[in-house]
């Protein structure tokens, strides 16, 4: 029997050496040029989010983008937006294999940002 799979994320401040908690990440769909607006979700205090953001009969073969809210993180931290340089940070990207666990990292801070398949 195949296990379910799953889409999870993780997002680390490399900036000030810490998981980005209160981060709001927004997960979208995108399917023959439209963008369909599936949930928002906010990382707790390990910058993860309380349960996958994506899983069941919902997660599904296709092509979906994280955008991740990092201008306001930043912003809530007390960074002058002045010197900011990232405001949304779209991951977009491909789930094929509906049985496997997706686990997309994201490494930021108000400069630059990281992104990879995790596990």
């Amino acid at each position: 029997m195949a296990t379910p799979g799953k889409l999870t994320t993780h997002v680390l401040d490399t900036a000030n050496g810490r998981p980005a908690a209160g981060l709001k990440i927004d997960l979208i769909r995108v399917s023959g040029g439209q963008h369909q607006m599936l949930g928002t979700k906010i990382t707790n205090a390990d910058g993860r989010c309380d349960g996958a953001l994506l899983e069941g009969e919902d997660f599904v073969a296709g092509t979906y983008v994280l955008r991740f809210d990092v201008g306001a993180y930043f912003d809530g931290l007390g960074l002058d937006k002045q010197k900011a340089f990232l405001d949304l940070v779209p991951v977009r990207f491909v789930i094929s294999d509906p049985n496997a666990h997706y686990h997309v990292p994201l490494l930021v801070s108000p400069f630059g940002y990281s992104t990879y398949r995790g596990s």
